[in-house]
């Protein structure tokens, strides 16, 4: 079975250790295999020490927030890019995440244009938000707590992410990948984000608290 590729650094949806060219820059997966590459330091598993890009191909930065008081709105934003720095002592370890506020999507075209106005994001004035990690504390199985700073409108407050490390493996063109899920929860007004209506029942429109949720996959650098 041959397989395109989508260009020089083999971001092409292929699970297998062996792979043969084919005509026209396709791939033929010959053994469906891949190789983990993980250490253990004190007990725990960690990644190989190095600088990962995030694979936003294979990768989410989703968000929810209640609507109505009854249900829950779900979104995302499709343009980000950051990376993942490895120290030998994983406790040494960073993350910087830069994510353009006018690539929100909740599949409502008017609401996400809404959005991106300045009664929310103002992406003409502040068009990222940026995650810059600092803390790690470790827990168990390999999962922990990231602090840092979150900047959204132009203002910045420390956030928690929890974290679960998924593992390490070499794909099929010899990159070896990391895979993290992290989830915080921010209250949107301390970032700006204030723009609400009341309900004639009690209550408002939008929810004062936001889920962010992440799905990360990032490839060492060569």
């Amino acid at each position: 079975m041959c397989l395109y590729t989508q260009g020089s650094e083999g971001t092409g949806e292929v699970s297998a250790k062996s792979v043969r060219k084919c005509s026209k820059g396709a791939v033929q997966v010959t053994s469906v295999q891949t190789q983990p590459t993980t250490r253990t330091l004190a007990g725990v598993p960690a990644p190989e020490a190095g600088v990962y890009d995030i694979d936003a191909s294979h990768s989410h930065v989703g968000f929810s927030v209640r609507h109505m008081m009854v249900s829950k709105v779900r979104g995302r934003f499709d343009e980000y890019k950051g990376e993942v720095t490895v120290g030998e002592d994983p406790s040494d370890s960073r993350v910087e995440v830069t994510i353009e506020a006018g690539s929100i999507d909740t599949s409502e075209p008017n609401r996400d244009n809404h959005l991106r106005s300045s009664d929310f994001f103002n992406i003409e004035e502040y068009p990222q938000l940026v995650f810059r990690s600092g803390k790690i504390i470790s827990g168990h199985d390999g999962n922990f707590e990231l602090k840092g700073e979150l900047e959204i409108f132009g203002r910045t407050n420390p956030v928690t992410l929890d974290v679960e490390w998924l593992g390490s493996v070499v794909d099929p063109y010899g990159n070896t990948r990391i895979g993290f899920s992290a989830k915080t929860e921010v209250d949107r007004e301390a970032f700006g984000l204030t723009y609400n209506a009341a309900l004639e029942a009690g209550g408002v429109v939008i929810g004062k608290k936001v889920n962010l949720e992440l799905e990360i996959e990032a490839i060492r650098r060569a």
